[in-house]
């Protein structure tokens, strides 16, 4: 199980680098475009570098960019390596903090569950939009639906995780979450540097 976790874990963190590397390189493009429009013959020449056929490269970044953040979330983002305000529950003892754990994974599972519905049916409402200028990328199907589809999948992984996170807690207790702070309290070593 190990071993799928961790080639799962890999494939996530690549299919993030290639978006970001996908946004860049949009990215890259829009600055040449731009700048390039500014020569108003050079279109005549070079076909390609016509400014009018790169209108989808805002919205397309933009799409990239929701994808990122919500895949980076459900997948690539560790618990600990979220900013958490926890001096009450680094300060308490180790059965409260277990409490503490679990009472909040599963308050978390519960708001995610609950709020699927309400986003479901308002994604129903978005099969019918469509985006602006993505149709001269990807043709006439693509709809803000699929667009946004990634935020289900947020809320469904982010859901299981914290789940998983509330039964990790009720076995083994909610130590776990502290071990980063003795990584980082430690002075570092001659070993260390080397």
């Amino acid at each position: 199980m190990s071993v799928l976790f961790k080639w799962f874990s890999r494939f996530a963190e690549f299919v993030a680098a290639m978006m970001m590397a996908v946004m860049f390189l949009t990215f890259i493009l829009q600055i040449t475009i731009r700048y390039t429009a500014r020569l108003e013959w050079l279109p005549d020449i070079v076909p390609f570098l016509d400014p009018n056929l790169y209108g989808w490269t805002l919205e397309f970044n933009l799409m990239l960019w929701v994808w990122i953040v919500f895949w980076g979330n459900s997948f690539v983002v560790r618990e600990r390596d979220h900013v958490t305000f926890d001096i009450i529950y680094g300060a308490v003892n180790p059965t409260v903090r277990k409490w503490f754990a679990i009472i909040g994974a599963l308050a978390v599972v519960i708001a995610f569950l609950v709020s699927i519905g309400a986003t479901w049916d308002r994604f129903a409402i978005l099969r019918l939009k469509r985006t602006a200028t993505l149709d001269m990328l990807f043709g006439d199907w693509v709809r803000m639906r699929h667009v946004y589809s990634i935020y289900i999948m947020f809320m469904v992984v982010v859901a299981l995780r914290y789940a998983a996170r509330a039964f990790n807690a009720w076995r083994y207790g909610a130590e776990a979450d502290l071990h980063h702070f003795d990584e980082m309290s430690k002075e570092p070593t001659a070993a260390d540097e080397e």
